[in-house]
């Protein structure tokens, strides 16, 4: 299974690839929502998931799922909003946009692999 983690700082990039890397997951990295759009129509496949940071320069999170949303080819990709935004107001956005999960910044491994056990994303055994 492929993931692509979408946030501008690189140190989340590395934290959430890893979490994900140990759960089984391929991982590709962008670093806004331009990108991550450009690094998908390279690919031969969408990934399985996408985690989302929402702010970001160039294209944040709202307006990438807006966009995977949009297009037919991606539809199948499982979003998952993660980021520092708690007010409830941008869960529901996030949400009504076609998010299917969201994390909060800080987090722990643990919270983010009960999330993909949730979504029915873990390709291996991580004890969850």
């Amino acid at each position: 299974m492929r993931a692509l983690i979408v946030d501008d700082s690189r140190a989340m990039r590395r934290i959430v690839g890893r979490i994900l890397g140990d759960a089984g997951f391929e991982v590709l990295e962008a670093g806004d929502g331009q990108q991550a759009l450009d690094l998908l129509e390279g690919l031969d496949g969408p990934p399985e998931l996408a985690c989302v940071d929402w702010n970001m320069p160039v294209m944040d999170g709202l307006t990438f799922i807006t966009e995977v949303r949009n297009r037919p080819q991606w539809r199948a990709i499982t979003l998952m909003m993660v980021t520092t935004e708690s007010e409830s107001d941008r869960i529901v956005r996030a949400l009504a946009a076609g998010a299917h999960e969201y994390l909060i910044k800080p987090f722990t491994g643990e919270a983010m692999l009960e999330k993909l056990d949730l979504l029915g994303l873990l390709p291996t055994s991580t004890g969850v």
